[in-house]
């Protein structure tokens, strides 16, 4: 099962060592990198629903977060700001309207007002610290800016399966969880829709047995996705983001002499 998007995206995937000794060369690992990355994910998740922007859209904004971390630290540009940064790019990239430099900024400070007041103080950046920070995101990614997202895959073998949308809904859900973690790093798109299916058809008991077999892909693929999604699963049940968060990105508000 050959996709285009897989030949596309190629260069942005890695095997698990691989990506560690990377982010090791680079000094971007943080003992508690999954809290950051998972935080801020969830701070592009709630800006882009302030701002009612598509889940794709979203998703393409949370890949660009995780691609420049492989290859710099969390000091380099603060998350605070990178986040914002990558959510206008992904808007620009995919073509989904425009969202002006102010509007993304009020929608910064209502969110850290509203959705995260126990964490993000306030949010001070301005326009130009926007304009540098896409800058530095576009050169460090080598401008490599197409993203192709499980959600169309998903969408279409469903569609093979059922039309009772509660396992598309659930399937959805989970590959929006499965942002938080390195899979999009690991595995390519079509493998995580389909991940996503067969979890979600465990859960709600469906028999995809058969659909699957007519498939030609490595179902072990499937099942350590599986294991990944589950292991975040129990991961982020012990994360207390209130309690554990703030202290842990405090020490990036400052801004960065790149800023």
């Amino acid at each position: 099962m050959k996709h285009f998007g897989d030949i596309i995206c190629k260069n942005w995937l890695y095997d698990e060592g691989d990506l560690q000794i990377e982010r090791n060369q680079n000094s971007t690992y943080d003992t508690n990198y999954d809290k950051i990355i998972i935080f801020y994910a969830n701070f592009i998740q709630a800006i882009g629903e302030y701002l009612k922007i598509r889940q794709q859209v979203i998703a393409t904004a949370t890949i660009y977060l995780k691609r420049f971390y492989i290859r710099n630290s969390f000091y380099t540009i603060d998350p605070l700001l990178l986040s914002p940064t990558t959510l206008f790019l992904a808007v620009k990239v995919e073509e989904f309207g425009l969202i002006n430099y102010s509007r993304m900024l009020l929608a910064c400070q209502s969110v850290c007002k509203t959705k995260f007041p126990n964490v993000l103080k306030s949010f001070t950046y301005r326009k130009n610290d926007l304009f540098s920070a896409e800058f530095h995101l576009l050169e460090k990614m080598d401008f490599s800016l197409i993203v192709f997202n499980p959600y169309r895959n998903l969408v279409l073998y469903v569609g093979s399966i059922t039309t009772d949308t509660s396992l598309l809904q659930l399937a959805w859900r989970l590959i929006n969880d499965m942002l938080r973690t390195d899979i999009p790093l690991l595995y390519p798109p079509h493998l995580i829709a389909l991940s996503a299916i067969h979890f979600a058809a465990v859960i709600q008991d469906i028999k995809v047995g058969d659909w699957f077999a007519q498939l030609n892909v490595d179902i072990t693929k499937i099942v350590e996705i599986t294991r990944l999604i589950n292991k975040f699963h129990e991961f982020y049940q012990n994360f207390n983001e209130c309690a554990e968060i703030s202290n842990l990105i405090d020490k990036f508000t400052d801004k960065n002499p790149y800023i």
